[in-house]
């Protein structure tokens, strides 16, 4: 099942994504089981962010080659970051880029686990059974801005710098898919989703013998590959099995 998050009349609402049409929800399917409420063509729907977590936890340094392109060590055991809400936007949204970026402006695919149950020193068989569902991200990063700062507050928090979505998928071995990355329609990255350091529920599993992990909350799963993209380019991140996320880059007071 595909659910998302989409605006109707200046609305946000839940839905249930068909070939053709989008079934309105009473209320977040993570939540529990809304009634239809009403449809929406596909082809008009404004995409949202398909879940706004009340924590945004994302993980780095979690695929062999980009740790090895980076030159950074293997992680000796799961470990989590934290990003903005702010930074979310959704499919068909643009990414800003702000004048003041300088530098490296990068892409990165992401899978991003959606939390679908409290969890609280989770075992591994637990933490797998927590998932709702998968989306997918792009980490857009300001690599310049990476290495002035002390935190990543702008570098990869700034507003837009983070697309979700289209949608979440609940029926899908994310961990089996490819995932790659397209600029322009130029495949600029392609590799096996699953070939993590660590996978989600190893990370769940960790995380949750010290913090409280709530349905809604998302988990970032890191990349294998980045890109450098431009305003005026289209970013697309495909999981097969999932969906496709596409961004246009604007750049910022050019953008309607």
């Amino acid at each position: 099942m595909r659910y998302a998050r989409v605006s109707v009349d200046g609305r946000a609402a839940w839905g249930r994504v068909g070939e053709a049409d989008i079934e309105l929800l009473s209320a977040s399917p993570i939540d529990g089981d809304p009634v239809v409420t009403g449809t929406v063509p596909r082809s008009a729907a404004v995409w949202l962010p398909p879940v706004v977590p009340s924590v945004f936890y994302a993980v780095g340094m979690n695929y062999p080659r980009h740790i090895a392109h980076a030159g950074a060590e293997t992680p000796a055991r799961p470990e989590v970051g934290y990003r903005a809400n702010n930074a979310l936007t959704g499919h068909g949204s643009p990414i800003v880029r702000p004048v003041a970026v300088e530098g490296r402006f990068e892409a990165e695919p992401e899978l991003v686990a959606v939390i679908g149950r409290t969890l609280r020193h989770a075992t591994y068989a637990e933490a797998r059974a927590a998932v709702f569902g998968w989306t997918i991200g792009n980490d857009v990063s300001a690599r310049t801005w990476q290495h002035q700062d002390r935190t990543f507050w702008r570098s990869k928090n700034s507003d837009t710098f983070k697309p979700m979505g289209p949608w979440i998928e609940t029926d899908v071995d994310a961990l089996a898919q490819t995932t790659t990355l397209r600029v322009n329609g130029a495949v600029r990255a392609r590799f096996p989703t699953g070939d993590m350091v660590f996978d989600p529920f190893d990370h769940l599993a960790e995380m949750t013998k010290h913090v409280t992990v709530h349905p809604g909350d998302v988990l970032w799963m890191g990349t294998e590959s980045v890109c450098p993209i431009e305003p005026g380019d289209t970013v697309d991140v495909e999981i097969s099995g999932i969906g496709v996320l596409s961004n246009p880059v604007h750049l910022e007071g050019n953008h309607p």
